[in-house]
């Protein structure tokens, strides 16, 4: 029972800093925070995603190459581009790391107004700290897990981040309902979502990328959405007030 819980806690602690904070403010900019609080954000990721700890700036890169060149050759994760899912995390994860790197080449526009912590990323994105969290998860399976079972779950532990994002981008552009009509195979996953935190409206996102709120359909809630909604309420962030604009 207590690794059940740790798994699901996990989840959602991991998908919360990567839908709000990797997603909505590095690569849309939605709300605004001070430096301090993006720091504790960053904490917050490191914390959570652990081995599969991803830089802010580089996933936003990333996820605004996608919105620009949706479903074409130069899509860094589009399930058109490898037969798979597990091709398509293999290319994400590349491509990832050569924009972290610095190895391909990304024009100035998708640069803006990032957030970036070089010297926090210098200790926590290496292999050293992901091969430790590694452990760290592995001894709390040891010690919690009562059936040989459970352990299939580890490897989804330790890419929790990787794959979080990977079962949106892979399965949101293969099944799902289609609210509006768009230049992509963008989809909705779920009616109702609680699994993805709003994410799994992806067909939404991609015809309004700059609304804070990825639901459109009365059945549909966003909870990511109601959750800055709740940070805003606390003055930990600044909601923009934004067209949903195309």
């Amino acid at each position: 029972m207590e690794l059940v819980a740790f798994f699901v806690i996990h989840w959602y602690a991991s998908l919360f800093f990567q839908s709000v904070f990797h997603h909505r403010y590095a690569a849309h900019g939605l709300f605004t925070m001070s430096r301090t609080m993006e720091k504790l954000f960053y904490l917050g990721c490191f914390f959570t995603q652990g081995s599969s700890y991803m830089s802010a700036s580089a996933y936003g890169i990333m996820h605004r190459l996608h919105h620009a060149h949706t479903d074409t050759e130069s899509d860094p994760h589009s399930p058109k581009n490898t037969p798979s899912i597990l091709g398509m995390l293999w290319s994400t994860r590349n491509n990832y790391f050569n924009i972290y790197s610095g190895k391909t080449e990304v024009d100035e526009k998708f640069k803006k107004n990032l957030p970036d912590w070089k010297s926090f990323e210098k200790i926590t994105h290496n292999w050293i700290v992901r091969v430790m969290w590694i452990g760290i998860y592995t001894s709390i399976y040891i010690h919690f897990a009562t059936a040989w079972w459970m352990f299939l779950f580890l490897p989804i532990t330790c890419a929790m981040a990787s794959l979080q994002g990977a079962a949106v981008n892979w399965w949101a552009h293969k099944f799902g309902y289609v609210n509006f009509r768009v230049n992509n195979t963008s989809k909705n996953i779920l009616p109702i979502d609680l699994i993805f935190w709003g994410e799994a409206y992806h067909n939404n996102h991609h015809r309004y990328p700059n609304n804070p709120n990825n639901s459109a359909k009365w059945f549909e809630i966003d909870p990511g959405y109601y959750m800055m909604k709740l940070l805003d309420k606390l003055g930990i962030i600044r909601l923009k007030t934004l067209a949903p604009t195309v």
